[in-house]
């Protein structure tokens, strides 16, 4: 085996777990930070590459897949490898392309002579559970009977779960990548798609088990087909809702909509479907006929959209695994709506973003508790509404207006966004959001002069926190790598590292705006000084701007 394949690091955080989907159509990296005391993950890395396992046979793996497929493994591999993930701790699933395979054992064994990485090939309803579980990471449909939809490369997962358990699974070879593969024309297509489906009496068992109260889709293809819906791609008029203020969720008439027109597209068409699709296009149209004709077949009328699925959901299985009575599925779901409107309105590079910032908070907001020098305890309550504001500080840029943080502010204050929270709660992170840059809080003037005492002592500091890991994360890349206290006196430093991340992208106009790094550096330490932190300003103002 390769000198270089994973091995179990005994420096490895503890926390961190690594799943890897290889669907038909594309292999998905997923590496979350799980913190058992609150129940959850948080996403720290993600990569997604195109490998079409079934382009060249669908009944085998070619060479040529699976020289894609072992150089795709090889760059998740360096990405694991570089976050010291546990070995046990990884988790890598194959679905549909390699459960028929006819040299799938050959591949198996490859992949880990070559990469050291174990597939475990699922069988189909195991697959349909798994998605299940990541639909319950994003959505609260815990105590509700939902029918869950995964629309892959290969095959279609159909599942029905609730109160996280599986009343029904069923996997049929119904997929995007092998359909338009198969099927010469539309007409062909639609009638193969019927005579699956009616072959596996799916309506029929899902009426066995008394239905279902509500549809989720959780595939890469539903969710293009929801965002094609919200963009007004199945008609003539463009969609003027803003982004924050979409339900993502469609019904039956406008899935049929997009579908008409993905059908009946000239090559005018085709040069349009692939700006708007992408790597995506190839495939659309046969997703999008199957899903519409999953709709006819078992009457559904309107479907929810999960941007969690099978890589999510190993997450979840292997979290049950390593924490027992520890990790409940329908635990902390405030957090969880934290979670899912900051993914939703933060795409890839500013949801990265949005880790980094929550991690420097978190650092910083555990060493300062440790100094208990700000007469207020600081609790882990604090800490929620801290990270939650670093992960959806940033929202506001999806409006496309001038002044970011104001508008994540609106869009957390008056969305009714946040599940569990009380108005206060919902309050106080927005604040935290609104004042993260730009002007500092005055305390005497509204909302502010209504808060007690001690909660304006709190909200200063966290004020202080967010203001700081903002400028941190935005401004030079850099990545928090310790709180280190002094003993001899009251001051702390932070050791920072370079990292190699581009910084966030802002609008224009706010980036017209936006002054030199060390310029806004003294003006963060004066904020310092204001509120009394009793530091050396000079020991934190030197950590701050020189890298070690």
């Amino acid at each position: 085996m390769n000198s270089s394949n994973l091995q179990s690091h005994p420096t490895a955080p503890p926390h961190l777990f690594t799943s890897i989907d290889m669907g038909t159509n594309s292999f998905k990296l997923l590496i979350v930070h799980a913190d058992p005391s609150t129940r959850s993950f948080v996403p720290v890395e993600r990569l997604k590459e195109p490998v079409v396992l079934s382009r060249e046979s669908p009944t085998s793996i070619s060479p040529q897949s699976q020289s894609r497929a072992i150089q795709s493994l090889r760059k998740f591999k360096s990405l694991i490898l570089s976050h010291n993930v546990p070995l046990n701790q990884i988790r890598c699933v194959a679905t549909e392309a390699l459960r028929r395979a006819e040299n799938q054992k050959h591949f198996v064994e490859t992949a880990l002579d070559d990469v050291g990485i174990q597939i475990d090939v699922l069988s189909g309803e195991e697959e349909a559970r798994l998605v299940y579980l990541g639909v319950l990471q994003f959505l609260p449909v815990f105590e509700r009977s939902a029918l869950c939809i995964d629309i892959g490369g290969g095959s279609t997962e159909f599942v029905v779960g609730k109160r996280g358990e599986v009343k029904l699974a069923v996997s049929l070879k119904l997929g995007h990548v092998n359909l338009t593969q198969m099927c010469v024309g539309l007409v062909e297509m639609r009638e193969y798609i019927r005579g699956v489906i009616s072959e596996s009496s799916l309506g029929e068992r899902l009426r066995e088990c008394e239905g279902f109260e509500v549809v989720v889709g959780s595939s890469g293809t539903i969710r293009a087909i929801e965002n094609a819906v919200f963009s007004g791609y199945g008609s003539d008029l463009c969609h003027l809702e803003e982004g924050y203020k979409r339900d993502w969720r469609f019904g039956r008439s406008e899935l049929s909509g997009v579908v008409e027109r993905l059908c009946s597209e000239g090559d005018e068409g085709l040069i349009r479907r692939e700006g708007f699709f992408g790597r995506r296009a190839e495939f659309i149209v046969a997703g999008a006929v199957l899903l519409e004709e999953i709709f006819e077949a078992l009457g559904i009328e309107e479907m929810e959209v999960s941007e969690y699925a099978l890589a999510e959901g190993v997450i979840a299985d292997s979290l049950g695994k390593a924490f027992g009575g520890l990790y409940d599925l329908n635990a902390n779901a405030r957090w969880r709506s934290v979670m899912r409107l900051a993914t939703r309105l933060n795409g890839k590079k500013r949801m990265n973003h949005a880790v980094h910032c929550a991690n420097i908070a978190k650092e910083i907001f555990v060493g300062l508790r440790k100094c208990n020098d700000f007469n207020v305890v600081l609790d882990d309550k604090d800490l929620e509404y801290l990270e939650a504001a670093c992960f959806l500080h940033n929202i506001g840029i999806i409006t496309g207006k001038k002044g970011y943080h104001k508008q994540s502010y609106h869009i957390i204050k008056n969305g009714d966004h946040l599940y569990s929270y009380t108005a206060e709660e919902v309050e106080l992170i927005a604040l935290l959001t609104r004042y993260q840059r730009k002007k500092f809080p005055k305390l005497d003037r509204a909302p502010f002069k209504n808060f007690a005492e001690k909660a304006k002592r709190k909200f200063i500091i966290m004020c202080v926190i967010i203001r700081l890991s903002v400028l941190l994360q935005r401004s030079e890349s850099m990545d928090l790598q310790e709180v280190e206290f002094l003993e001899s006196t009251d001051s702390f430093k932070l050791v920072l590292k370079q990292q190699n991340q581009d910084p966030l992208v802002m609008g224009s106009q706010d980036q017209a705006e936006e002054k030199s790094d060390a310029l806004h550096m003294e003006q963060e330490v004066e904020h310092f000084k204001r509120v009394k932190f009793h530091y050396d300003i000079t020991s934190i103002f030197k950590c701050l701007v020189f890298l070690q």
